[in-house]
């Protein structure tokens, strides 16, 4: 099932800093507390106890982090209410959009951008300011770097989109090394300068082309969901993010 393949990348693509918390892999990044780098994956189908719960609050709390997870709710169908009944709330339900190499589609792009793989610590650059930035983010660190170096190493990678007239960086993205065939396009954004000229959908188009057999992404809104199903992307299903405050 799909829904496994996705738990089962996520829980790779923690990496180094995954974390065992009962039947959770927690995602931990010790240099960031942002919430998109600390969060949990559920055991497929577990049901987990109330002592498991507390114990991955425990977890997250002891570690200055807000306990939360993201997951797809179909893969581990009781976790939901196991985790409401501790006094977590729902933060979003977000759409699980995949599309494949063979199936993605190049949408209109400014004929002055041109996109490509970054691989070197100064296109890195260009990408963790570009992302820092759309996203409301602090300024882009050392740290910002080695994550996507990280990706880089484990197979994944960075792509930056450059105005041609300025050599500007003003849109950026990246897509997981992938995992039994199935990565997650991250990251996707654009200068606020270059909004609405194509950048976002031309990223996520190279990214999906370049990367792994099967892709997926989780829009943050229905705008961000047009984007992608113009150059591909169709519902697969649903990711959950949930946490307690």
């Amino acid at each position: 099932m799909f829904d496994a393949a996705v738990h089962a990348y996520l829980r790779s693509a923690a990496g180094e800093g995954a974390r065992r918390a009962g039947p959770f892999t927690v995602r931990f990044d010790e240099h960031d507390d942002a919430l998109p780098f600390n969060y949990a994956i559920p055991d497929d189908d577990v049901v987990p106890t109330a002592g498991e719960v507390g114990a991955l609050v425990a977890f997250f709390r002891e570690r200055d982090r807000v306990p939360r997870l993201e997951y797809v709710p179909q893969a581990a169908p009781k976790v939901e209410a196991a985790v409401l009944a501790a006094g977590f709330r729902a933060e979003g339900r977000y759409p699980l959009l995949v599309c494949t190499p063979d199936t993605v589609v190049d949408a209109p792009l400014d004929p002055a951008i041109e996109v490509a793989p970054v691989t070197a610590d100064t296109g890195l650059w260009h990408a963790a300011r570009v992302m820092n930035a759309a996203f409301d983010a602090p300024d882009a660190t050392e740290h910002d770097v080695a994550r996507m170096r990280r990706v880089l190493d484990r197979g994944g990678l960075v792509a930056v989109a450059t105005d041609t007239t300025t050599g500007t960086a003003v849109g950026a993205g990246q897509i997981g090394g992938p995992h039994e065939g199935v990565a997650e396009v991250a990251g996707i954004a654009v200068a606020t300068s270059h909004r609405r000229r194509g950048i976002a959908g031309a990223v996520t188009a190279l990214l999906t082309r370049a990367g792994a057999p099967t892709a997926f992404l989780t829009p943050a809104d229905d705008a961000a969901g047009r984007v992608y199903a113009r150059v591909g992307y169709r519902k697969a299903g649903e990711m959950l993010h949930i946490s307690l405050r």
